[in-house]
């Protein structure tokens, strides 16, 4: 069964394609496969399928390492869209893509590089019910109150602006999980810590079934929009602890993603190692 691996500033993914599959990609069949030790190793699952509608050159799906389906990750549909260009699913320079959140319109700008319609963030979603029409909320995690921004960009996001100096001394690991699993909530978050200078921004994320991660382009998606909100510019650079993007937001909050994607290497999987994976789940 033959894979390829991709990463966008530090965030990998192994690309499946459905024809490929020789049984279901279940949540424990993802959790095995994203293992570095008993697995391939990688931050999530892309899988690719052919689409029954000709608005669309594939499905994609997007599964985390821990087996859970998240609706959009940006850095997964940019290593998603190069590989269906570099692997001749179409040679259109424009085209549309269906995820669980909906349409995605990529523009191949470079070899490796593509621009991505990601949609129209909101700050009121069924992922914060309670929350208020500006999705501006508190809550407390690691002993502390901390203020959010809700963002929904295909996926929840929950922002939080720090100022500079802060930001790099923040322990992720402790404070993450008690805002991911917030009851606030229900389907839990992303988290982003960001400092905002100029058209500039620095963020942290804590990616919900991942934790801390080196790059998130929903993150930096959520982090840009929070920032738009309070009054900086767009575009904005928002730097990454794997590098950085560029996020364009209207007035709308329309959102534009420009960054890039590159392979790490294409390989089979092992016949023991399918086998194995085909006797989970009991099929």
């Amino acid at each position: 069964m033959k894979f390829e691996k991709w990463q966008a500033l530090g965030n990998d993914y192994l690309i499946l394609e459905q024809e490929r599959l020789p049984w279901d990609l279940t949540a424990t069949r993802v959790e095995w496969l994203c293992d570095q030790h008993f697995g391939v190793g990688s931050d999530g699952v892309l899988l690719l399928s052919r689409s029954e509608d000709p608005e669309f050159v594939a499905e994609l799906r997007i599964f985390n390492p821990d087996g859970s389906e998240a609706e959009l990750s940006g850095n997964g549909a940019r290593e998603a869209i190069l590989y269906l260009r570099r692997n001749g699913w179409t040679d259109a320079e424009e085209f549309a893509i269906k995820t669980v959140a909906g349409p995605i319109r990529p523009t191949i700008t470079g070899e490796l590089t593509c621009s991505v319609d990601m949609g129209q963030a909101s700050t009121t979603s069924k992922d914060f019910p309670s929350g208020p029409e500006d999705g501006r909320g508190t809550l407390e995690s690691a002993g502390r109150q901390w203020e959010f921004q809700h963002v929904s960009i295909g996926n929840p996001q929950c922002a939080i602006v720090v100022a500079d100096e802060e930001l790099d001394d923040l322990d992720l690991g402790e404070i993450g999980p008690g805002i991911e699993g917030n009851e606030l909530f229900p389907n839990r978050t992303n988290v982003s810590f960001l400092a905002v200078d100029g058209d500039r921004v620095r963020a942290r994320i804590f990616e919900r079934g991942v934790g801390e991660t080196l790059s998130s382009g929903t993150g930096a998606s959520g982090a840009a929009v929070t920032a738009f909100l309070r009054g900086a510019p767009s575009p904005l650079v928002v730097e990454l602890e794997g590098g950085e993007l560029q996020v364009e937001i209207a007035e709308d909050l329309s959102v534009r993603l420009d960054g890039w994607a590159e392979p790490v290497f294409a390989g089979e999987l092992s016949p023991e190692l399918v086998e194995a994976l085909a006797a989970l789940d009991g099929n």
